[in-house]
């Protein structure tokens, strides 16, 4: 793999990555109602996914994992659920002021990364994704070698897309001093985090 190759790799991941849908919309809704720390459990879920789905098409499993319908729908229906769920719980909730809230538990992170996790892996573009993008990248073959380069890569892109949410949700957390307009930001957040569960569900 050449130079001018990883290139247009990290571009075309940066684009998949940055592009306003479910998993964007779940990290600042969950920045916005629980701080950073949620915000990136749930976005390092979703970075775990994508390397699963990276590992799986190094064994050239991922056209496997791109048929194996029903886990896939399975995992995808879950996750959805969890995120309406969640979003539900934060339409209802009492007004908290951000720096008057408690911090989430271990538990209720280790849920969050579950749900980022699933979520990706339940998702049908992805391996379709590498299906796609891999052959052209590093050929028939995908050796250790190069999965450990394209990790290296696909963590940077991750670094940049996941940290700019969530600097820029938690600075607009900073903004919700009064319960009034801390019960909008919930409902706004609980109603994006539904919407994302329902477009999960809409996908193929």
């Amino acid at each position: 793999m050449d130079y001018s190759t990883l290139l247009a790799f990290a571009a075309a991941f940066f684009v998949l990555a940055a592009s306003p849908g479910p998993d964007n919309m779940t990290i600042i809704a969950r920045t916005i109602s629980n701080g950073a720390t949620s915000g990136i459990a749930y976005g390092a879920g979703t970075v775990v996914g994508i390397l699963i789905f990276l590992t799986l098409a190094a064994f050239g499993l991922s056209i496997v994992a791109a048929e194996m319908g029903v886990v896939m729908t399975i995992l995808r229906y879950a996750g959805a659920a969890y995120l309406i769920w969640m979003g539900v719980k934060l339409w209802a909730a009492e007004p908290v002021v951000p720096v008057l809230q408690p911090v989430n538990g271990r538990r209720g992170l280790l849920s969050v990364f579950a749900t980022g996790v699933a979520l990706n892996l339940g998702n049908p573009k992805m391996p379709l994704f590498y299906v796609a993008l891999l052959p052209n990248v590093v050929g028939a073959s995908l050796s250790l070698g190069h999965v450990g380069v394209l990790s290296a890569i696909i963590l940077a892109v991750e670094i940049v897309v996941i940290g700019g949410h969530v600097i820029l949700a938690s600075r607009a957390r900073k903004l919700l001093r009064s319960p009034r307009i801390v019960r909008r930001v919930n409902r706004a957040a609980g109603g994006v985090m539904i919407g994302a569960g329902v477009a999960v569900v809409a996908a193929r």
